[in-house]
């Protein structure tokens, strides 16, 4: 710790007292994680009360190493939507009565997902049909999402729906938080690859949302998913895991197993293994420069390299356990818990398909950091100032 940075100061002082005064060997997980809330360790660039201390949020990285150091839970961990996306959106935008909802959610007592997708508007979410008209101090939601993670077990949704169809689309958005028991919304799993149901697609059906569930203003819709979605690309891909984990390390593990390989696959393994490094320095250099909660287009280079690299990584590692690596131990038909990558190099290998896909394609990254951080002409959009209820849909 820098002697002269006080806030460094204070976010250690909070974590000694919270290990101190709350020992996770003895303290249950949820009460824990509370006490870590109360002292503003939650996430610690949001403001006073609302589980933050106002400073910056590359010192999530203390408390994140001391607890993990301490044997306790990792916070997000079980709720990572929610922690990860949900909850900057909801401090960002939300009002007083809905930021109370960050303490439930970060000691995971309410799970979060976000409905964003739909079956006609993916790669372009700004085009979603889905539907919210005002019934007075209500709204009545009908439409479909879809590729929702954790829906079947979340207690709460962040939604963005059509409120206006006769203005241009990104003008037209308003954004909710919706109780996922109300009546009216229907869950369906959706099955994975990997044999799990991790994703799903979700029906309202005369949804009545409260307006004081409404997040920011109407029409205000977009600037809520941006918000969003920045912070579900950094969660995705931008985090600063300790060098030799996570899918790299896991690769050294099976490489060391399988006792070694010939020249070309040394080679093959020592290129993988710069790779994620570089990307873990760029995605601390990134953390340092974010001097606030809301990361900009920095965030789609992490997710860009991490989607790409996590593929070359398991199948390289499947191609090191030969045939071994057909065979996948934990294929499960049971709708999961947490949506993580676990200890089957098999089953990682066919989850990590996913990760140039969820939270934006690799394809869209792409046009993201070509247009915002190289400044590279735009693709042309004809539909851009036409109200959504001209522009054809198939």
């Amino acid at each position: 710790m820098a002697e002269h940075d006080p806030d460094e100061k204070r976010v250690d002082e909070a974590i000694e007292r919270l290990l101190r005064d709350h020992p996770p060997g003895t303290t249950p997980e949820r009460e824990f994680l509370g006490h870590q809330y109360d002292l503003g360790l939650a996430w610690v660039h949001f403001p006073e009360g609302h589980g933050g201390l106002g400073v910056s949020p590359r010192l999530q990285r203390n408390v994140i190493a001391a607890v993990a150091a301490a044997g306790g839970p990792l916070g997000g961990a079980k709720n990572p939507i929610g922690y990860g996306m949900c909850a900057p959106a909801v401090e960002v935008h939300g009002t007083d009565e809905q930021k109370t909802l960050l303490r439930p959610l970060f000691t995971n007592e309410h799970i979060w997902c976000q409905l964003f997708s739909e079956p006609g508007a993916g790669s372009d979410v700004a085009s979603l049909a889905a539907r919210a008209v005002r019934d007075g101090d209500e709204w009545v939601l009908n439409g479909q999402k879809v590729w929702t993670t954790l829906a079947h077990i979340s207690s709460y949704g962040l939604i963005i729906a059509r409120s206006d169809p006769e203005v241009p689309k990104h003008r037209g958005i308003t954004a909710f938080i919706v109780d996922m028991a109300a009546p009216g919304v229907e869950v369906k799993p959706l099955r994975q690859i990997t044999g799990e149901a991790e994703f799903n697609e979700v029906f309202f059906t005369d949804v009545r949302l409260p307006d004081s569930m409404r997040l920011d203003d109407v029409g205000r819709g977009w600037a809520v998913s941006l918000t969003t979605l920045m912070n579900e690309r950094v969660s995705i891909g931008g985090g600063v895991p300790p060098r030799n984990s996570g899918p790299i390390g896991q690769l050294l593990e099976v490489w060391a197993d399988a006792g070694g390989g010939d020249a070309a696959q040394r080679d093959e393994l020592t290129r993988l293994w710069i790779s994620a490094e570089v990307n873990r320095l760029t995605n601390m250099r990134a953390a340092a420069n974010r001097k606030a909660g809301t990361p900009g287009p920095e965030g789609s280079v992490g997710k860009l390299a991490m989607a790409e690299l996590n593929k070359e990584i398991y199948s390289f590692a499947m191609n090191v356990l030969g045939a071994e690596g057909m065979l996948v131990s934990s294929y499960s038909e049971h709708p999961p818990k947490v949506a993580l990558f676990g200890d089957d190099v098999g089953k990682n290998f066919l989850r990590a398909r996913a990760n140039s896909i969820e939270g934006g394609t690799s394809e869209v990254m792409r046009n993201i950091l070509g247009e915002r951080v190289l400044g590279l002409p735009g693709e042309v959009r004809v539909d851009k100032e036409l109200p959504w209820s001209q522009v054809p849909r198939s």
